[in-house]
C-alpha cells in the first residue's frame, strides 16, 4: 500500500508569506491568520509543515507535468508530439513563458516553506532523533529545489531564510558556483541527520541513501560544464560508492518490473531509492495525481485508461539499444499502439520507428480504479540505483581511468538490460561492455548507456548540458531527422533546428519576476 504525504499547502500558505520568487505578497491579512509564533508547537505541526515542502515536487509545474513532459527534458530521446507546439519543448519560447514562470515560482514557495520550517524545528518538546530527521529532510529538499533552480538558471538568488517582510523584493543573483556550495552545504548536513534507507522503507521520504546518491548528481553537474570543478568527480565517486558498498540497495532483475511497479502502487527501495509521490484518482478528499503514465505513454482514447502520449522516441534511442536482445527497448519504447478504443494492441512495423511513445510507465498496471483521464497515481523515479552505478562508473573513469571496479559498475546495469540477472539466465556477460577501451571511450559508452538506461526520467538534457554536447547534440539530431524521418514527423527537428548556444543552455528568469525583483538581470540572449 502506498504511503502518501497529505498535502497542507492551505496550512502552509495560512501562517508564511508565501515567496512565489519574492514577488507576490498578500496585502491583507486574514482573519483566522496562523503565524509561525503560535505554530510548530508539537511534532505533528511539523510534520505537516514537512508534508508541505514536500508537496511542491508534485505540482503540474515542477514533476506533475512540466518536467517529466513539457519543458525538454529528454533532450535527444525523444519529441513532443505536437506540431505546431511553441514553447520551451522546442526552443521557441519566450521571457514571459508560462512554464518557466510557475517553475521559477514554485520552486522559490518550497524554498520558503523550507525556510520557515528549518526556523522553528525547535520549538516543540521531542524525540530529537526525530527533530533531526525532520531538519534533515527539509534542510535537503531546501537544497534540491535549488539545484533545479542553477540546474535550469545558473546564477540565481541563494534564500537561505524566510521571507519576513513584503518588502524583501529585490534580491541579488548568486553566482552559480556559490550556489552549488550551499547545496553541497545543505546536503551534507541532511546526510547525518536523516534515517538509513532500511529504516524509512520506501521511496517517498527522503533517506540517508537518496541523500548520497543526488550529493554525487551534484558533484557531477559541478564537474561538467559550465562550473567546471573537476575536483567534484573525486566527490561524485565517494558518495556513489558509499551507497554501493553499504550493500543495502540492489538492481531489479527485471527492469519492466520497476516500471510496473510504480504503476501498481509497489514500492521497491532497493532499486528506486527516491521517488516523487502521486496518489489517488480526484474520487476522495485529495487530489495528489499527476500526468505520469498520461502524458508520457502510450496514447490511448478509452476513457477508463485515458492516455494524451505526447513524447514520441527517435530513432537515436531506439537504435542504440542494437537489437532486442537489450530488454529495455521495448519497454522504454512501446512496440505497438492502441487500437478500437484501447482494447487491440497492434504492433509497429520494423521502419516505423519516430511513430513509437514512451512506453516506461503503462497505465494497464495501474491497480487504482476508477482510473483519471488527467491524474495518475503512478510515482516518478527522481533516483535509482542503476544511475548510482552509471555515476560511480563515470566518477571512476574520470578519477581513475577505466577500472575494473567501473566496468563492474556498469556491466551490472547492461547483465540486468539483457536479462542476465533474472534466475535461470545464460552467457551472463554477453551483454559486458567491450574490455579495453580507452578513457574517453569509456566516457561515451557511458554517455550513451545513461540514456538507454534512465530515458525518459528527466536527466537527459542536463547529462547533455554537463558534458558540454547539449546544442551539437541537438543539431546532429535535427539533422538525422530532416534526413530520415516521414514526412509528418519531420517537425520532430524543431527543437534542434531552433536552439541557439549559449541561449539556450539555460531557460529565460521571467519577465514577471524582473518587474518585481529589480535586483535580477536578464540571461545572456534573452
Amino acid at each position: 500500500m502506498k504511503t502518501i504525504f497529505k498535502p497542507i499547502a492551505i496550512v502552509i500558505a495560512a501562517f508564511t508569506l508565501t515567496l512565489n520568487s519574492c514577488s507576490d505578497f498578500l496585502e491583507t491579512t486574514p482573519s483566522d491568520f496562523l503565524s509561525p509564533a503560535n505554530y510548530y508547537e508539537t511534532e505533528e505541526q511539523l510534520n505537516f509543515a514537512l508534508n508541505g515542502v514536500y508537496d511542491i515536487l508534485g505540482q503540474r509545474a515542477v514533476y506533475g507535468d512540466a518536467l517529466i513532459s513539457r519543458m525538454g527534458t529528454e533532450a535527444d530521446e525523444g519529441f513532443y508530439n505536437v506540431s505546431t507546439f511553441a514553447g520551451t519543448q522546442v526552443y521557441n519560447h519566450s521571457t514571459a513563458d508560462t512554464y518557466v514562470l510557475n517553475l521559477w515560482q514554485l520552486l522559490y514557495d518550497g524554498i520558503n516553506r523550507a525556510n520557515v520550517l528549518i526556523e522553528n524545528v525547535n520549538k516543540p518538546q521531542m524525540d530529537e532523533v526525530k527533530r533531526n530527521d525532520i531538519l534533515g529532510q527539509a534542510k535537503f529538499l531546501r537544497a534540491y529545489y535549488h539545484l533545479l533552480l542553477v540546474s535550469n538558471w545558473g546564477d540565481v538568488p541563494l534564500m537561505m531564510k524566510a521571507t519576513s517582510s513584503a518588502n524583501q523584493t529585490n534580491v541579488e543573483r548568486t553566482p552559480q558556483k556559490d550556489v552549488y556550495e550551499a547545496i553541497l552545504k545543505d546536503m551534507e548536513e541532511a546526510e547525518a541527520l536523516v534515517l538509513p534507507a532500511t529504516t524509512v522503507g520506501f521511496g517517498g521520504k527522503i533517506n540517508k541513501s537518496a541523500v548520497r546518491g543526488i550529493l554525487a548528481r551534484v558533484c557531477l553537474y559541478m564537474a561538467g560544464n559550465p562550473v567546471k570543478d573537476t575536483s567534484k568527480y573525486q566527490e561524485a565517486l565517494k558518495w556513489s560508492k558509499m551507497i554501493i558498498d553499504e550493500n543495502v540497495h540492489a538492481l531489479n532483475p527485471s527492469y519492466q518490473d520497476i516500471f510496473i511497479n510504480y504503476a501498481a502502487d509497489k514500492y521497491d527501495i532497493k532499486e528506486s531509492i527516491w521517488e516523487v509521490e502521486f496518489w489517488g484518482n480526484t474520487s476522495g478528499p485529495y487530489r495528489e495525481g499527476g500526468r505520469v503514465g498520461i502524458n508520457t505513454g502510450m496514447p490511448n482514447p478509452n476513457t477508463a485508461a485515458y492516455v494524451y502520449g505526447f513524447i514520441q522516441t527517435t530513432a537515436k534511442l531506439f537504435n542504440s539499444y542494437g537489437s532486442t536482445k537489450d530488454l529495455r527497448r521495448d519497454w522504454a519504447i512501446a512496440p505497438f499502439r492502441y487500437q478500437s478504443q484501447g482494447t487491440i494492441k497492434a504492433n509497429w512495423n520494423a521502419t516505423q520507428i519516430y511513430e513509437r511513445h514512451c512506453g516506461k510507465w503503462r497505465r494497464e498496471y495501474e491497480v487504482v480504479s476508477p482510473k483519471s483521464m488527467n491524474d495518475s497515481p503512478e510515482n516518478f523515479p527522481l533516483l535509482r540505483y542503476s544511475d548510482v552505478l552509471l555515476m560511480y562508473a563515470e566518477a571512476e573513469n574520470e578519477v581513475n581511468g577505466p577500472t575494473a571496479e567501473a566496468y563492474t559498475a556498469i556491466n551490472q546495469v547492461r547483465k540486468r538490460a539483457y536479462g542476465k540477472l533474472l534466475p535461470g539466465a545464460t552467457n551472463v556477460n554477453e551483454a559486458n561492455v567491450p574490455a579495453g577501451l580507452s578513457k574517453k571511450d569509456f566516457a561515451e559508452y557511458i554517455q550513451a548507456e545513461r540514456s538507454r538506461e534512465l530515458c525518459f526520467e528527466g536527466l537527459r538534457k542536463y547529462d547533455l548540458i554537463r558534458w558540454g554536447v547539449l546544442g551539437s547534440t541537438l543539431k546532429d539530431l535535427s539533422a538525422e531527422i530532416t534526413a530520415n524521418a516521414p514526412a509528418a514527423l519531420k517537425y520532430a527537428a524543431n527543437a534542434g533546428i531552433n536552439f541557439v548556444e549559449p541561449q539556450h543552455l539555460l531557460l529565460p528568469v521571467p519577465v514577471y519576476e524582473m518587474g518585481i525583483n529589480k535586483a535580477l538581470v536578464q540571461n545572456k540572449g534573452w
